[in-house]
């Protein structure tokens, strides 16, 4: 086995996938206006937690995606978001970002 630090991977919502309009899902908190990505330890968490969040079904196509946590936290900071680490029932477990 080797010394190489393993990548951390998380899941995220991707809303409208595979097109142009691709865009991971980010909410506001109404009370802090902070502006986050929910992030999920394994894809079945974060399909359990989906089941709860606000999401506009009749518009918009929703997929449950792996993320490089390196690339999430960059992609958070570009757009001024940050990412918080939920369980299955939507609450929070730690600001990742």
């Amino acid at each position: 086995m080797n010394d190489q630090i393993k990548d951390t991977w998380y899941y995220i919502i991707i809303q409208n996938p595979g097109i142009s309009t691709e865009q991971f899902v980010g909410y506001t908190d109404k009370e802090t206006k902070i502006t986050f990505i929910p992030a999920f330890k394994t894809k079945e968490i974060a399909q359990q937690c989906f089941l709860i969040m606000p999401k506009d079904i009749m518009n918009n196509k929703y997929e449950v995606q792996a993320i490089i946590k390196e690339d999430l936290v960059d992609q958070a900071k570009k757009n001024n978001y940050d990412v918080f680490l939920l369980d299955d029932k939507g609450c929070v477990i730690k600001k990742i970002s």
